[in-house]
């Protein structure tokens, strides 16, 4: 019987468990993203405001507007792309929040092939 309570106990407490998601925190400021990019690690740094995104990148740089969809969820659209595939909308969402850093979610809108990753705020 202490078995089957002690069970039941640790089932309800991780069902109430919710990652933090202060995404007010996270929504203007300085980012970095790492990540493998053909075996290498490469950074990419962001600057974001409410409206406007420029991303820096192996020292190019790249403009999208933003369209916020609610306080953890918005849509990028390059604003000069230089391609058909860069002229696709990307959704991002922003999954966990932490004290410097929030975990996000981001694939082409309406495509259901989604990659995770972690941008850190440095400003």
């Amino acid at each position: 019987m202490k078995k089957i309570f002690l069970l039941f106990s640790c089932s309800l407490l991780l069902s109430c468990y919710n990652q933090e998601r202060n995404c007010e925190n996270f929504r203007t400021g300085t980012f970095e993203f790492e990540t493998f990019l053909n075996g290498e690690l490469v950074k990419t740094t962001f600057i974001r405001n409410d409206t406007i995104e420029i991303d820096y990148f192996k020292g190019k740089s790249d403009t999208a507007s933003i369209r916020w969809i609610n306080d953890c969820e918005y849509i990028l659209q390059k604003l000069h792309p230089k391609s058909m595939s860069e002229e696709k909308a990307i959704h991002m969402k922003i999954l966990s929040t932490d004290y410097d850093t929030y975990t996000f979610e981001y694939g082409l809108v309406d495509n259901a092939n989604k990659q995770r990753g972690t941008a850190k705020k440095i400003k």
